[in-house]
């Protein structure tokens, strides 16, 4: 509400009302002059509210807060409406004087302004739902279902590191096991080579004289054989580690 000396911000004096407590609320005073100008605010209900502070001086070109404290209430008016009033009168002072009574006296050649706020109730903000808090919870909440329609986002959000930690132990037991398992198949697979070849050995030793030429056809025949069979074990040892771990 502007005044020829104060603007007062905002024009009524709003309170969230409360039953049995403390409510505050400001008003900011703007003196756009040249001059200091002094302030006293004043209410209808003096016992029902402290103003702090409730005068004072505003420099020029500069602002001052009030902030007005309504004690706790055992009731409510009918119908959340106030009567209750307040008045801020201005008047130009001299520089560094302290405010006094004499100052806001009518008195012949003396300007005294006057601005009247109304007070209004309005209701206290409102806490959050707690159907909402437990939906959120418990993931119910609408943000909650969004993120599980994303599906693979939803889980890296929830607990990424777990996760990927639990599936990589799992993956690399896996290939410890089948690398133990196609280690000792290779062993054996070696192992039989070795006899063989010790057979072989002692068939050519023999028989070199009485049918050489076609020992020595079949041992070539075996050794083929087997080398192919070798090289298919250790492609398969290959393809079922390159599927453990790149899975």
């Amino acid at each position: 509400m502007p005044t020829e000396l104060l603007s007062i911000q905002p024009g009524d004096l709003k309170f969230a009302f409360e039953l049995k407590k403390q409510i505050s609320s400001s008003l900011r005073l703007v003196n756009s002059t040249d001059h200091h100008v002094a302030f006293k605010v004043k209410t209808t209900s003096p016992k029902k509210y402290c103003v702090r502070p409730n005068t004072g001086i505003v420099q020029p070109h500069s602002s001052a807060e009030v902030t007005v404290t309504m004690q706790a209430q055992r009731e409510a008016p009918p119908d959340m409406q106030c009567k209750d009033k307040f008045l801020v009168q201005s008047v130009i002072a001299p520089n560094s004087v302290e405010v006094t009574q004499e100052m806001f006296n009518k008195e012949e050649g003396k300007d005294v302004h006057e601005a009247k706020l109304k007070v209004v109730y309005v209701p206290p903000p409102q806490p959050p739902s707690p159907i909402t808090e437990s939906n959120e919870e418990e993931g119910n909440s609408p943000k909650a279902a969004g993120t599980v329609d994303n599906g693979d986002r939803h889980h890296l959000l929830a607990d990424p590191t777990t996760k990927t930690e639990s599936e990589w132990k799992f993956k690399l037991n896996e290939a410890k096991a089948s690398l133990n398992a196609l280690t000792e198949d290779r062993n054996q697979a070696l192992q039989q080579m070795r006899t063989l070849q010790q057979e072989l050995q002692a068939y050519k030793s023999g028989n070199a004289k009485s049918g050489g030429g076609l020992a020595l056809k079949d041992s070539q025949k075996s050794q083929a054989g087997f080398s192919f069979l070798f090289v298919i074990l250790v492609g398969l040892l290959g393809m079922l580690v390159g599927y453990l771990l790149g899975g």
